[in-house]
């Protein structure tokens, strides 16, 4: 790994790292690579629901994406995190934007979901540095509580399970319970 004289890595030195062993993925986080936890069986399957729904909803209105790094500002520093999944509205596409890399721009909603080994605080923590870097939505998404907390930029999070349908105005007419989601993402 390239290190730069203060042992920090650069954006565009992260960005020009070759491809980590397997099927690791990192992440730029205060200047260093760190490898994102590696999805286990509920991870990956609430990751393909999550997308079904949310692609079925979207079309014609932005891109879904899974895995997709982005290139963002914490705390004054560059940070590349890779969500779990991201929503970009058509709106908030870069135009030039048909290039292999990374995203160029805050998206409109990140989904994290907690793995084994990750608490709900750490991810909360990281719902924050989205914010701050501008994502409008975050849902961090827990499968042993099996419940969906979605972070707002200006105001307390709302926390949803069961039955009860998750909305919001920045997504109009994206409505679904959290069984939903856990009933096509065949988790009992």
């Amino acid at each position: 790994m390239i290190l730069s004289a203060n042992n920090q890595l650069t954006l565009q030195e992260f960005l020009n790292l070759p491809p980590g062993e397997g099927d690791i993925t990192y992440e730029l986080v205060n200047g260093q690579a760190i490898p994102k936890m590696s999805p286990k069986k509920f991870h990956s399957k609430l990751t393909r629901a999550f997308l079904y729904l949310i692609d079925d909803w979207c079309e014609g209105k932005g891109e879904v994406c899974p895995e997709l790094a982005i290139t963002l500002t914490c705390r004054g520093r560059n940070w590349v995190p890779t969500p779990d999944l991201l929503y970009i509205s058509n709106e908030n596409l870069p135009a030039d934007w048909d290039e292999d890399v990374a995203c160029s721009v805050p998206p409109d909603l990140v989904i994290e979901i907690i793995s084994p080994g990750q608490t709900f605080g750490q991810m909360a923590a990281k719902a924050k540095d989205y914010l701050d870097a501008k994502v409008q939505r975050v849902w961090v998404v827990d499968s042993k509580a099996r419940s969906i907390t979605v972070f707002y930029p200006d105001a307390a999070p709302v926390t949803y399970m069961g039955e009860e349908l998750l909305t919001d105005s920045l997504f109009a007419g994206l409505e679904f319970s959290v069984e939903q989601v856990f009933q096509k993402a065949k988790i009992r």
